[in-house]
């Protein structure tokens, strides 16, 4: 691929990342800022406002945002991620918006999210956030059950979150998401079936299912090993897998992307751009962009980042060769139900390429995990879903020779 090439693909979509957390979760291993509970209480956020380590940080990113290099087309999706972004005042995430204004444009219509916990906002503050542009919030509830909640570290009880809950419906956001964790330590089916049944009955126009993945470095990475107890075993978690398949479906919710369901025209128009391998700015401590061909992730913790910027923000990185750039769409085009486009992976790495992908894959046609259908790739749901992971380390490795 050449610098041509990849100079054609314009972003669209920006990711900022705030980093600031009540606490650190059991199983994060993001970077993070812990700031304290009572950073996150909606009474104290007056004093929250001027916080130097906080309003430092916007400054920042509004600096990095003003200085990055632009193309000259406006931002159609923005996520606001973390961390919990909820934690900025409506001034703070304002500024960060003007920042991506004046920088880039934002298109009538955009897709702006913020990632937002319960317990950390108040009527007041999220229709600030709503009047400042946010139209999407993705609330991270994980679980319905407080001891599991007190489990995996969370700072909120069940009646934050169906507080939450009344608040987003208060402000008539457009598009409201439901994260929830499955194989937690602990967890139960019964439990699962539970978080899942409250879910639908929330009816909100989004849910993610997250499946616990053990990081080294965290708490859950030094408490448990994978496979041991109290972690659910593997047969447990494939039952929950498919238990959240059957249950959302059944709701009438498409199963659009492996860890992903949404009603009809909801689906996250940001995610899709990572999935699709599309290329997209990214602003803070630890965000990772893609512009241009280059995959550049910024320092993770807090005054390297800052060093960073005073070194002029300097994207220092090869742009991503055409066989991992292959790789590398697979392993994401390939988490979406609609699959891959043979006749664009044709256009883009030669149609010999595509006849080896293909043969690589013949095992996986037989066991119905793997289909083409219009001319398009893509896993079957649920098991070609379940057993991805087989599928691209396979592909992985024999592409990779």
């Amino acid at each position: 691929m050449s610098l041509k090439d990849v100079a054609v693909a314009v972003p669209t979509a920006a990711y900022v990342h705030i980093p600031f957390c009540r606490r650190r979760c059991f199983y994060c291993d993001f970077p993070v800022f812990v700031v304290g509970d009572s950073y996150a209480d909606p009474m104290y956020r007056s004093r929250r406002e001027t916080s130097a380590t906080i309003c430092q940080y916007v400054e920042a990113v509004c600096h990095e945002i003003s200085i990055s290099p632009t193309l000259s087309q406006p931002l159609e999706t923005i996520f606001f991620g973390g961390g919990t972004p909820s934690l900025l005042s409506t001034e703070q995430l304002q500024c960060i918006l003007t920042a991506l204004e004046k920088r880039f444009g934002i298109a009538e219509g955009a897709e702006i999210s913020m990632e937002m916990d319960p317990g950390t906002f108040d009527l007041g503050h999220i229709a600030g956030y709503c009047s400042v542009g946010v139209n999407r919030v993705s609330l991270g509830v994980q679980a319905f059950q407080d001891e599991l909640l007190k489990l995996a570290g969370r700072s909120h009880s069940v009646d934050d979150i169906f507080a939450a809950i009344e608040l987003i419906h208060q402000v008539e956001i457009p598009e409201f998401s439901l994260d929830l964790i499955s194989g937690l330590p602990h967890q139960s089916l019964v439990q699962w079936q539970d978080s899942l049944t409250k879910a639908v009955e929330i009816a909100p126009t989004h849910i993610s299912i997250y499946d616990l993945t053990i990081e080294p470095g965290t708490a859950f990475g030094r408490y448990y090993k994978p496979g041991d107890n109290p972690l659910p075993t593997d047969e447990t978690t494939v039952q929950m897998y498919q238990q959240g398949q059957k249950v959302l479906t059944g709701a009438g919710y498409e199963h659009y992307e492996i860890s992903n369901y949404a009603k009809s025209g909801h689906q996250c128009r940001h995610n899709r751009v990572y999935w699709q391998n599309l290329p997209y700015y990214a602003f803070g401590m630890g965000a990772a962009s893609y512009v241009q061909g280059k995959r550049f992730t910024r320092p993770r913790k807090t005054m390297e980042y800052y060093e960073w910027l005073q070194n002029g923000a300097v994207i220092d990185c090869e742009i991503t060769p055409p066989d991992e750039e292959l790789l590398e769409t697979l392993m994401l085009g390939l988490r979406l139900a609609e699959g891959l486009s043979l006749m664009t992976l044709v256009e883009k790495f030669g149609k010999g390429k595509v006849e080896e992908i293909k043969q690589c894959l013949q095992p996986y046609f037989g066991k119905g995990w793997v289909e083409i259908v219009e001319e398009r790739l893509r896993l079957i749901d649920p098991n070609g879903f379940l057993f991805s992971n087989v599928v691209l380390a396979d592909l992985f490795d024999k592409l990779g020779e």
